[in-house]
């Protein structure tokens, strides 16, 4: 009895193909889930448990002060605070040493970045009247959240705190920031052991992380927080740009990794998302100094120098004006909105000795 050797097929062609496609499907498949997982995670991680939280020592406001729900559809509105941690105490909440408040409107695809003058006297809700930066410190952020709306007439929903650390990973993480230095800056402090000394040369250059918190932090000239405050929005927008790369996308969980320790935010995973949305189509139609320059005098409080808001309901009056110039067709408005004086909007980007606050340090 004979037996038939049995002869195996080889595969065909096309099937070693399809299978290749297939084995490689499921590794991106596998590689974007760990991706996506990443910067999930990241992403979490910035909503802090108050245990964790640099504010859970900062007083509890006196009355309710939480922010007002998002519904995705209005207005957002993001305050940016910026503070150093540095030389601080264990339990010791810092004040913020900037503050800006990012808005985009999701229908019209438009975002402005309005940075508000720390030394602002406001009423702060529960404290009396006080700078407008003191604010963090008095009640943490929804306090400086519900003291930085009433002062634009507008819901503020989130807030974003980034410890100066966190800049400077940031910077560092995405590999730097090509940049025009307009001026040369210098300054110094023995008092500080010169931790915080600033020399940067004018000219175009590539900063670090510890050169562009030495570019935005700087305000020893003669237009003080004016100048400063106008070049932290033209930097802010700059790191946008860069962040907005393809190269930092790939590199997003590397860079949440490096800067989660030192930013902590009121929005949720599910809130990001719907930000990330909006804010990845919006374009910045404008970038302002609030107060502007025509609505704010010099005033003396226990010997310190302030800044008076002329007339709060003007100054709400302004803010509207330039979210509804921001969503007038792009024919009829300008990339920096105009003033309600017909000037600039009181930005400040010149080195002058003029003006009503020439003086200021």
């Amino acid at each position: 009895m004979s037996r038939k050797s049995k002869v195996k097929k080889k595969p065909s062609a096309k099937k070693w193909i399809w299978t290749s496609v297939i084995a490689v499907f499921a590794i991106i498949l596998i590689l974007v889930g760990l991706y996506t997982i990443d910067i999930v995670n990241g992403l979490k991680g910035m909503n802090k448990a108050d245990g964790e939280s640099i504010f859970k020592n900062a007083p509890k406001p006196a009355e309710e002060v939480g922010p007002p729900k998002w519904e995705g559809t209005e207005r957002v509105n993001v305050l940016l605070l910026g503070g150093d941690s540095r030389g601080l105490s264990k339990n010791e909440v810092p004040r913020s040493d900037s503050m800006l408040v990012a808005s985009v409107d999701p229908v019209t695809k438009k975002a402005q970045l309005l940075s508000v003058l720390r030394d602002t006297y406001v009423s702060i809700p529960g404290h009396g009247k006080d700078r407008i930066n003191a604010a963090l410190a008095l009640g943490g952020p929804d306090l400086a959240m519900k003291t930085v709306s009433d002062l634009l007439g507008v819901p503020v929903q989130y807030y974003v705190y980034v410890d100066f650390k966190g800049f400077i990973a940031l910077i560092d993480a995405i590999g730097g920031i090509d940049f025009e230095v307009e001026k040369n800056m210098r300054y110094t402090s023995k008092a500080d052991k010169h931790e915080y000394d600033i020399n940067l040369k004018k000219g175009m250059q590539h900063l670090d992380g510890n050169a562009a918190l030495q570019y935005v932090r700087f305000r020893h000239d003669a237009m003080s927080d004016f100048a400063r405050s106008e070049r932290q929005r033209e930097f802010l927008k700059a790191v946008a740009d860069k962040m907005l790369s393809t190269w930092s996308i790939i590199k997003l969980p590397d860079i949440l990794k490096e800067v989660n320790p030192y930013i902590e935010t009121n929005m949720t995973l599910d809130d990001m998302w719907k930000l990330a949305g909006v804010g990845y189509d919006s374009k910045f139609v404008a970038s302002e100094q609030i107060p502007p320059m025509n609505m704010i005098s010099d005033m003396k409080v226990g010997g310190a120098s302030v800044l008076a808001v002329r007339d709060e309901d003007k100054l709400k009056e302004y803010v509207q004006e330039l979210f509804a110039k921001a969503d007038e067709p792009a024919s009829n408005t300008d990339a920096e909105t105009v003033g309600a004086d017909g000037g600039d909007g009181g930005n400040a980007s010149k080195d002058s000795d003029g003006g009503t606050a020439g003086g200021r340090r």
